[in-house]
């Protein structure tokens, strides 16, 4: 059974950098045609995806998030990682790692297993 668990700060201050990790079992994140994503939903808004990292290593991006989104992965603890640079109260959401079936799929934005979320508030 595949599982994803977001872990990370609930609380960042302005200008500061967001780090999160997910944590992915019963699925390899370095094999297959899988792309795990991070995707977020402010308050009364609807889901925005950030990036996402392919099993090839190669990151992509959302172009509003410009160069603030980082993604990486540690592949031997089968971890991904955001970054999100530069951080205002806008940012404040419910942040979720989720995986795509293809590359196809993740430009879908169709995902087959999701992380429960985690809530990252923006304030000082």
């Amino acid at each position: 059974q595949v599982q994803l668990m977001e872990s990370g700060p609930g609380l960042v201050e302005p200008s500061q950098t967001l780090s999160l990790t997910c944590t992915v079992s019963g699925s390899s994140i370095t094999t297959g045609d899988y792309y795990w994503a991070w995707i977020r939903q402010p308050p009364g808004k609807d889901l925005e995806w950030i990036g996402n990292i392919g099993s090839s290593g190669t990151p992509n991006y959302n172009p509003p998030f410009g160069s603030r989104a980082s993604i990486s992965r540690e592949t031997d603890k089968n971890q991904f990682t955001l970054r999100l640079s530069s951080v205002t109260p806008e940012d404040t959401a419910i942040y979720y790692c989720a995986r795509a079936g293809s590359l196809k799929l993740a430009f879908l934005q169709s995902y087959d297993y999701w992380g429960q979320g985690t809530q990252v508030t923006v304030s000082s």
